[in-house]
């Protein structure tokens, strides 16, 4: 349980509602913390890009998300290094992101009237049908399903990054595990 504060503390703290730091976060780089970074980067940096990309749905507000959570990681780096996994912070960091871009970028476009823009399928000529399933799920349940099966994390970590209970998390994976099958063809035997 206390991962779950420190990670909710050190996100909330250092972000004003610009997103730009304040001075107090801003870490001097000194060679001892610099190193563990950068090896934390090479070693995290295509992992947490990828979640991200599959989570969000699309690579390039992944790439931006990641690159934004990284450096928030670097800034806070001294904090950030001694949460028990520093990668799921990067994640849940880069995802709250996304998110309140998201959020901030529908605020300001007028509604699109869905009738004159229909949304219309085309082939899957890369053969990819799991991953346009993936993405076809709710943003909620495809969190799950990558936390749990890309970033390899358990239950409790999964629900401790995304900020929900134990419970939901599972009823979301089973939910997106079901909707998979489904759209998938597959059986529910397991």
């Amino acid at each position: 349980m206390e991962r779950i504060w420190v990670a909710r503390r050190v996100s909330g703290v250092g972000v004003s509602t610009t997103g730009t730091m304040l001075a107090a976060d801003v870490v001097a780089c000194t060679p001892e913390l610099a190193e563990p970074f950068d090896a934390f980067y090479r070693a995290y940096v295509d992992r947490i890009y990828r979640a991200l990309s599959l989570t969000l749905g699309d690579p390039q507000l992944g790439r931006e998300a990641t690159d934004e959570a990284m450096t928030r990681a670097y800034a806070r780096w001294s904090r950030v290094c001694a949460l028990d996994d520093p990668a799921s912070w990067v994640f849940r960091v880069g995802f709250n992101w996304a998110i309140s871009w998201w959020r901030r970028r529908r605020r300001e476009l007028p509604a699109l009237a869905e009738d004159r823009y229909p949304v219309v399928a085309g082939p899957d000529p890369s053969g990819l049908a799991a991953r346009s399933a993936l993405e076809r799920l709710p943003v909620d349940q495809r969190a799950v399903v990558v936390c749990r099966v890309l970033l390899d994390l358990s239950t409790a970590d999964t629900a401790a990054v995304l900020g929900i209970g134990e419970g939901t998390a599972k009823s979301r994976l089973a939910r997106a595990l079901t909707a998979l099958r489904a759209e998938l063809g597959q059986d529910d035997a397991p």
